[in-house]
């Protein structure tokens, strides 16, 4: 066997292994086991939230077990088919097997860099939060580009995309907008996405076809659940009734629903327009604050450890974490990592997987 081919296997083995250790493989089988014998128990379900608690981990096990004997039986076939391709000395099948051996270190990889989202709420569902900087139409229309790039990243991944709050330009484009993601490791996989993002194009809305510079920021952070306590004061909130407006507002708009909730010692702020019921965006409303003031604690913690940190100042020149160059040439590049891409339309339709891959390798570096 070619030593180059070798060394792919080699490669797959080392990951293999790298994977078993850091899901403890032997506990987890066991763990598997245990929770298959809870479920089939005749009170599993009389408590709800631990069930429904047993039930996450369980499939999220099942989930990386599967991944990695998939992994196994599809080495020892490429083994096989390769073994099999030599001795007939049958140069195409070789390099169709090399192809899919590739293809299958690539997943390595991506497993690999997937088996890091071990954070206290890197399973969790996440919010987008999206604001346009100063610069009028054209950063709101940069913050709608962005709302788009992020909701199609979304969808490619099979997370599920809901709109709970958007104010809209003033003649194009959105002022802010908040999403919610849901999906295994949302918050784990967008969580580096969370800074400033500067466009540079010619501005369709300037008559003179001047070249522009435009910024909006994006702050990702967890949904939690009701497990987590976050001690929140009504002293401390301000609570403000407004009349909905963006998409789905024709339908939400026939009275004062939508609910923006400040929380003063923070200065955090929450809005949610979803709901025709100003009661139920008041709940929204309350859980949303609950997660941004539970993800500042969490950041503060990474701070405190001398992690990752977020420049959460103005949104402006500085402050950027990506540019998005459009004119005079076309690439996109991510400050933090230097990771470029000259295809600018692709990243705009969401393929935006390499930035968020190489930011955390880059986070995983730092804390080592």
């Amino acid at each position: 066997m070619q030593a180059e081919i070798q060394i792919k296997f080699n490669d797959i083995d080392h990951a293999i292994n790298i994977l078993k250790k850091h899901v403890n493989w032997e506990n987890s089988l066991n763990r598997v086991r245990e929770f298959n014998d809870l479920v089939e128990s005749q009170n599993f379900w009389d408590d709800t939230v631990k069930a429904q608690s047993i039930m996450k981990e369980k499939k999220q096990l099942e989930k990386t077990i599967g991944q990695i004997k998939c992994v196994e039986i599809e080495k020892e076939n490429l083994f096989e088919l390769i073994k099999l391709a030599e001795e007939e000395n049958d140069n195409i099948l070789i390099e169709e097997t090399i192809e899919q051996l590739e293809c299958l270190v690539k997943t390595c990889n991506k497993l690999q860099l997937e088996s890091l989202l071990s954070g206290e709420a890197d399973s969790n569902n996440c919010y987008i939060e999206i604001h346009a900087g100063a610069g009028g139409t054209e950063a709101q229309d940069w913050a709608l580009m962005l709302q788009r790039m992020y909701s199609r990243w979304s969808e490619k991944r099979g997370f599920k995309v809901s709109f709970i709050e958007e104010s809209s330009g003033d003649e194009a484009g959105i002022k802010s907008c908040t999403l919610l993601v849901e999906g295994l490791n949302a918050y784990g996989w967008g969580k580096t996405e969370s800074g400033v993002h500067r466009l540079v194009r010619i501005s369709p809305f300037d008559s003179s076809s001047r070249r522009h510079t435009s910024f909006a920021s994006i702050w990702i952070y967890p949904e939690i659940n009701n497990d987590i306590d976050i001690e929140i004061e009504d002293k401390d909130l301000r609570i403000d009734t407004y009349r909905a407006s963006g998409a789905g507002g024709q339908h939400v708009n026939k009275t004062d629903s939508a609910i923006r909730i400040t929380h003063l010692p923070t200065n955090t702020v929450v809005q949610c327009q979803n709901d025709r019921s100003q009661h139920r965006n008041k709940a929204q409303a309350m859980s949303m604050l609950k997660a941004k003031l539970y993800e500042i604690e969490l950041k503060k913690r990474e701070d405190t450890n001398n992690q990752n940190k977020i420049d959460k100042g103005e949104i402006g020149w500085g402050s950027q974490i990506r540019s998005y160059v459009l004119h005079p040439y076309q690439m996109v590049k991510d400050l933090r990592t230097n990771v470029e891409v000259g295809n600018t339309q692709s990243v705009l339709d969401g393929d935006i997987d390499v930035f968020i891959e190489s930011a955390l390798a880059l986070k995983v570096g730092m804390k080592r």
